[in-house]
């Protein structure tokens, strides 16, 4: 099971809703097919019983466990420790700093989508528990205690999905159900298998869709529900009253390591055509322009003089990209995609993945304070393997304190309206920086307020300001001068350009002081 602890904007999964249907084997059914399950109507005022849904989900909702190799150094005995053992006539260890091969496991919970033993879980299930660790083996228990060894079929790490194939048949099964009907107060169901202890079936309501939980996926939004949801139960189905999936439990949020009535589960209508994809062996396709982002905070949106949470700051654009080839530029603010509107619960990261690689996209943005039309020809997302090779530079080191001059006008300025002082980079400061690439504009912040918005939200010396306002700074007066048009504007906040070291520039809103 995933922890989490703490709630960030929804960034969410990509790819269009399917239902994943699984042709029965001769007369065999799905456990939850329509009409198979009955259900006498409630007493006012309370729910119906779920027995007899459980007694006809449960078969179909399996064990998942594995057996895992862990490369350990050993640590060589402490001095005297030797003659311990010879005193007692035991063999003495041998020492050295020798790696040592040490077993270990993981649970969880699956659930089987067919009668020939197609299984789904959480991918975080059947991976290594560490860096140095090795799964040799998954094994599938049904709820009448029989194991298989299971193959796996495929793995999605984006959306944390994984298939699974045991070598049977006429086994009972279950189908996915449609995730966009739920709402909020609507009765569920989990069934699973917590800290091992077999076969489990909780229920509660949804608590809210669409939420995104920091620590998730770059795509997801998770369903969120009271149904107690423990250790052991990821990979495990959430149903519907009817008897439908639609999510599969995967994260929860606690202080202490188990269920306080918050967990998370992947939609079906985000998790089916993943697992469509990974049965016919195909990598699931997202959309992608090659763009970084950032939300709209308050400071940041107030700077750009356009409404908070509508819309998703440009922080950096791909040179060559899909993008950048439809003429999207670093500061833009894009509002809508396909005519959907952006919005926390719709982020620019999910309209994006969810539109068919090679189609063209109309796209609404913001630039200068107009709105303005581009067309994107959608590409496909490379995998988050290659993501992170291309996004992982190190921080650098800060910047040493500099000798200072008397302060220009612009210098004062800066540090009576934002809280730092700044002065021109230069060819020395940039070797000192250890910057790769210099900017050809920039400001180098030497110092800052730490009572000031910009000391609170972070900015540091040796930080790097590339614009203010997206009007580019090569001097401390072109700074002052934009913050001078700001106020005169009747904005109470800059949208700065930053840069820190190697790694990308990130748009921060300041306050200015009054």
């Amino acid at each position: 099971m995933r922890y989490v602890y703490g709630i960030a904007a929804a960034l969410l999964l990509g790819g269009t809703a399917a239902t994943l249907t699984v042709g029965p084997v001769g007369a065999q059914t799905a456990q939850n097919e329509p009409g198979s399950i009955s259900a006498a109507p409630p007493r006012a005022g309370a729910p119906m019983s779920f027995a007899d849904l459980a007694a006809r989900l449960q078969p179909a909702v399996v064990n998942i466990s594995t057996k895992q190799s862990i490369t350990v150094q050993n640590q060589s005995l402490p001095p005297g420790f030797e003659e311990f053992f010879r005193r007692f006539g035991a063999p003495v260890p041998e020492g050295g700093d020798q790696p040592v091969t040490r077993r270990g496991g993981s649970l969880g919970s699956g659930f089987i989508i067919s009668p020939d033993g197609y299984v789904v879980t959480n991918n975080h299930v059947i991976s290594p528990a560490r860096d140095n660790a090795t799964v040799e083996s998954i094994t599938v228990t049904l709820p009448d205690r029989k194991e298989y060894r299971a193959r796996l079929i495929g793995r999605d790490t984006a959306s944390d999905l994984a298939l699974l194939k045991i070598d049977a048949t006429n086994l009972p099964f279950v189908r996915f159900g449609d995730s966009t009907r739920a709402r909020v107060g609507d009765w569920v169901v989990a069934i699973g298998n917590p800290f091992g202890i077999g076969s489990t079936v909780t229920a509660g309501i949804v608590s809210a869709v669409h939420r995104g939980i920091q620590g998730g996926g770059a795509y997801d939004r998770y369903i969120q529900t009271d149904a107690s949801i423990n250790q052991g139960n990821s990979g495990g189905p959430m149903f519907d009253i009817n008897g439908n999936v639609i999510g599969i439990n995967t994260a929860l949020i606690s202080p202490t390591g188990g269920n306080v009535g918050i967990g998370f589960a992947i939609p079906a209508e985000q998790a089916a055509p993943v697992i469509d994809a990974l049965r016919k062996g195909q990598r699931p396709q997202r959309g992608y322009i090659g763009v970084s982002m950032q939300d709209l905070g308050e400071s940041e949106a107030a700077a750009l003089g356009v409404p908070k949470d509508q819309g998703t700051l440009i922080r950096s654009v791909t040179p060559g990209g899909a993008a950048a080839r439809a003429g999207i530029q670093q500061g833009d603010v894009i509002v809508s995609v396909a005519g959907r509107p952006v919005t926390p619960d719709e982020s620019l990261a999910y309209l994006i993945a969810q539109q068919p690689v090679g189609s063209r996209v109309p796209i609404q943005l913001i630039r200068g304070g107009r709105r303005q039309s581009v067309t994107v020809t959608v590409a496909e997302r490379p995998t988050e393997e290659e993501l992170a090779r291309l996004s992982g530079i190190p921080a650098e080191p800060e910047l040493r304190d500099q000798p200072t001059e008397q302060q220009s006008t612009g210098q004062r300025s800066a540090r009576a309206s934002l809280g730092v002082t700044v002065q021109a980079l230069t060819p020395e400061i940039a070797r000192q920086l250890r910057l790769t690439d210099a900017p050809a504009n920039g400001l180098v912040v030497t110092s800052v307020d730490p009572n000031s918005d910009a000391g609170g939200k972070g900015i540091q010396a040796g930080d790097i300001i590339l614009s203010v306002n997206q009007r580019p700074t090569r001097s401390p007066e072109e700074a002052a001068a934009a913050v001078e048009a700001a106020r005169t504007a009747g904005r109470q906040s800059v949208l700065l350009l930053v840069r820190r070291g190697n790694t990308p520039p990130i748009y921060v809103g300041i306050d200015l002081k009054r």
